[in-house]
């Protein structure tokens, strides 16, 4: 099977934290579902904190991968949803700590005006890529 590319050509405004083209030949892929920051018991974590929600969210994503016995190294995209863009360093920093930042997925940043409940700030998906079946 091919490997993975990360591209990021010249020819693109140069990003920051993501690649703009990931080419992933793949044996199987799996989506995770928008994850919210509620833990096991739908409470939510982290009420008016946004680097709490950021970090309850990416704790659901990495048990979502894990039940789907892939990591974040097979991570190819992700998809954010913020109601505050100013938090965007916040946020970067959090994910820097799970995503391979050598080779980062690529990744759709977007600023929404509310999301499922008012006082969730957070919500991202994944789509994982891996060779074997």
């Amino acid at each position: 099977m091919a490997e993975r590319r990360f591209l990021s050509p010249e020819t693109l405004p140069r990003p920051f934290g993501y690649s703009h083209v990931v080419d992933a030949p793949a044996g199987r892929i799996v989506y995770v579902s928008g994850q919210v920051p509620l833990d096991t018991g739908g409470e939510l974590v982290g009420a008016g904190d946004f680097q709490a929600q950021v970090r309850q969210v990416f704790r659901n994503l990495n048990a979502a991968l894990e039940a789907a016995g892939v990591g974040w190294d097979d991570v190819v995209k992700l998809n954010f949803f913020v109601t505050d863009l100013s938090e965007i360093a916040a946020l970067r920093e959090i994910r820097d700590e799970y995503v391979n930042t050598e080779q980062p997925p690529a990744s759709t940043l977007v600023q929404v005006a509310a999301l499922f409940r008012p006082d969730v700030m957070f919500e991202a998906d994944a789509v994982a890529v891996t060779g074997q079946s």
